[in-house]
């Protein structure tokens, strides 16, 4: 299959029947319009990162920044939220694959997060039939058949579709522009809103987007920037698209106002985004010596510094007229267990009833059978209120606040052998082509696949590093577990029937990246270059 490209474009990947349908000449145009006029500021800002890494390795703390001290201080709010979008209760999200489009539409939820990002695995193929995914399933022609042939099919009622592109920091590297790589968001963000923009418009509802990892308010700024751009290239109206922020850095903490006034014409709110944000706390403060967290399980969304970021995120949120959105519940219903199910459920309720008192005007699960549990502890305070906009947190929060990283303890053997054991299981997914996996009775994306390498990673460097028996946590002790964790690995996913190829070379990448002394950015990174 051979395609008319626009002067400059490159596709150096297979093109499967369909592809051309989202390849077009025209919705490429875009694409490289928007990669000539911006990716020199996004290499710019990606450097503007390493730098501030820099300075943090070097004993530097955040704090609020002295120069938008009149954005803080000002009386504005963003422009007004769109009707499809007052009302979020319960937002589903999951990867761009047909059979979970239809499922998490269908779910009951108010709200549908679909996910280039950290729930997907960026192969070429994911990418792209992911493109037409959404194309039919936007216009109601998505329908999906298993192999025992079950059907499924899109209700009359569906959720209201947000879509979330890329990070900055990574590529698509099958897509040249004048012999470079585009910009893995632009070209995600690009070929969706070039072919549907007009077609959600229509239908009332879109175009909308979620947008992640952002660590300043300039990195809002150049989405604000692009978007002005394809808005006017595609004929729409200034402020049509919407996007909501996901706040998962310890650095955009201290910048919540003034991503939201960056992206005020454009702003749908800001979301807390746990697992990443406890990602980033870890990959900040990773050189300094009196930081050491506690494992996974003990750093719920009460302990200190979560607790000041999720309610300083609602009250810099609800101060400017935006949503204020909870994150992500991971627990999943679980089969044939009725105790082991009706803990996670609880879980789930304690999760929803926490983040409706404080004032958030919905949050994230992940599975659809947990979406009536998430809306009845949101109507339970709201009441037929679409949201609570209007509740005001009290309060002062900044650094003390959100550096206080507690817990320390506990760090034990079971909580070390568990953050392997779901890094290979997820990294061996992932290069199998899936990016969203249940584990453990949890569901795994990628962010916490970061956090159980960056543990493991911060436990064998910190002199904090010790189990609570009293051993220290070395890079001997790690790689003898990798050894034990990969076979039990292998063995649940063969019992499953499915294939273990890709596990052996997940636990070589889990140990790169959690031993070596310098400590890798992102672990997709190495992990893109590495897949077809």
């Amino acid at each position: 299959m051979s395609l008319n490209l626009p002067q400059g474009v490159q596709i150096t990947a297979p093109l499967q029947p369909g592809y051309e349908s989202i390849l077009t000449f025209d919705a490429l145009s875009l694409v490289a319009k928007l990669h000539r006029a911006f990716e020199g500021r996004r290499q710019e800002l990606l450097k503007a990162r390493v730098a501030r890494q820099a300075r943090i390795d070097a004993g530097e703390m955040p704090d609020f920044l002295p120069e938008t001290q009149a954005i803080r201080e000002g009386d504005w709010k963003i422009a007004p939220v769109p009707p499809a979008l007052q009302c979020r209760r319960v937002e589903i999200t999951g990867p761009v694959e047909a059979k979970m489009i239809i499922n998490a539409f269908n779910s009951g939820a108010d709200s549908y997060m679909t996910d280039f990002e950290d729930s997907n695995s960026p192969n070429w193929d994911n990418q792209i039939q992911g493109q037409v995914n959404l194309y039919k399933a936007i216009r109601r022609e998505l329908s999906f058949k298993n192999e025992a042939g079950k059907e499924y099919k899109l209700n009359d009622k569906i959720a209201t579709l947000q879509i979330r592109p890329r990070g900055w920091h990574l590529d698509e590297k099958h897509v040249l522009v004048d012999g470079q790589r585009v910009s893995g968001g632009i070209f995600d963000f690009g070929l969706v809103f070039f072919h549907n923009a007009k077609e959600q418009i229509a239908r009332g509802a879109g175009p909308f987007y979620y947008l992640p990892k952002m660590e300043s308010h300039l990195e809002a700024r150049l989405w604000n920037d692009i978007f002005v751009m394809a808005q006017d290239h595609c004929g729409i109206p200034q402020g049509t698209i919407k996007a909501t922020v996901l706040v998962e850095t310890i650095l955009a903490t201290f910048e919540m106002e003034e991503i939201l006034y960056e992206l005020r014409n454009h702003s749908a709110g800001l979301n807390a985004g746990r697992w990443d944000y406890i990602f980033s706390c870890i990959k900040k403060f990773k050189k300094n010596q009196d930081f050491c967290l506690a494992q996974r399980g003990a750093i719920t969304m009460e302990v200190p510094f979560m607790r000041g970021y999720a309610l300083a995120l609602v009250q810099a949120c609800h101060k400017r007229g935006a949503p204020a959105m909870g994150g992500m519940s991971a627990l999943i219903p679980i089969k044939g267990d009725p105790v082991a199910n009706e803990k996670a459920l609880a879980g789930i309720r304690h999760d929803k009833t926490r983040d409706a008192n404080d004032g958030f005007d919905g949050g994230w699960v992940a599975h659809p059978g947990l979406v009536p549990i998430a809306m009845e502890e949101f109507v339970k305070v709201l009441g037929d209120k679409p949201n609570q906009f209007e509740k005001q947190v009290e309060g002062s929060f900044g650094p003390a606040q959100w550096l206080d990283f507690r817990p320390t303890t506990p760090i034990t053997e079971t909580g070390l052998r568990n953050n392997i054991n779901v890094g290979i299981h997820y990294l061996g997914s992932w290069l199998a082509g899936n990016g969203c996996v249940p584990i453990h009775n949890l569901m795994e994306d990628a962010a916490t696949a970061e956090i159980s390498r960056s543990q493991v990673w911060q436990w064998v460097v910190s002199p904090k590093g010790i189990l609570d028996d009293g051993r220290k946590v070395t890079a001997e002790m790690v790689r003898g577990m990798i050894a034990e964790e990969l076979a039990k690995v292998k063995a649940t996913v063969s019992a499953q029937g499915e294939n273990t190829a890709t596990y052996d070379q997940a636990a070589e990448i889990f140990d790169r990246m959690s031993l070596t002394p310098d400590y890798p950015e992102f672990l997709t990174l190495p992990l893109y270059e590495a897949m077809a």
